[in-house]
């Protein structure tokens, strides 16, 4: 499946990287020059209030700051969910149907009663020139398409496993795959 904005990147059993083992990440910017994305089910424990209070009532539950990768862990992003597409908010930078980013510096009030989700991500994942491509390749990633709901469930922990499920053919079966087959 062709790379996109707006795609899922589901780590194989294969990829043990600690930053991506288990992890769902959904892609915000797919260029020649590189590709970068946000860890969506791995949420930390620190609220948003405690580091970006005006944000502490547009963000959705859980309202905690989410590890979206190892790169920049000391800035956030955010992304969001439109609530009517033809009325963007200032700071909107669409990426995929509803989904897009929300600039953190414009004034809650501008965003608020805009997005139906929203969520903040500490850090991020990012790749450059054809590396994303090799490592889908090599078989760490499955890439397929996502749904708006994927970046603002709940509860994440079982995302990796809903995702996969939803697939078509055999790579919902990819499930219950182990780490190494041979050993199975």
């Amino acid at each position: 499946m062709q790379l996109a904005s707006g795609m899922l990147l589901v780590a194989t059993p294969a990829l043990q990287d600690p930053n991506f083992a288990d992890t769902v990440v959904l892609l915000l910017d797919v260029t020649e020059e590189g590709a970068l994305g946000v860890v969506l089910n791995r949420p930390s424990q620190i609220l948003v209030a405690d580091v970006l209070e005006p944000w502490r009532d547009v963000v959705a539950e859980p309202e905690v700051l989410f590890r979206g990768g190892p790169v920049g862990t000391d800035g956030a992003l955010a992304v969001g969910a439109l609530r009517d597409p033809g009325d963007p908010p200032v700071g909107w930078r669409p990426v995929a149907g509803l989904l897009g980013m929300v600039d953190l510096d414009t004034p809650t009030e501008l965003v608020d009663g805009t997005l139906r989700a929203m969520r903040v991500f500490a850090g991020y994942a990012g790749w450059g020139a054809g590396q994303l491509d090799g490592e889908v390749e090599e078989g760490s990633w499955y890439v397929v398409t996502s749904e708006a709901a994927d970046a603002f469930r709940g509860d994440p922990s079982g995302l990796w496993r809903d995702v996969m499920r939803r697939q078509p053919g055999m790579l919902a079966w990819h499930v219950n795959r182990p780490v190494d087959p041979d050993l199975n």
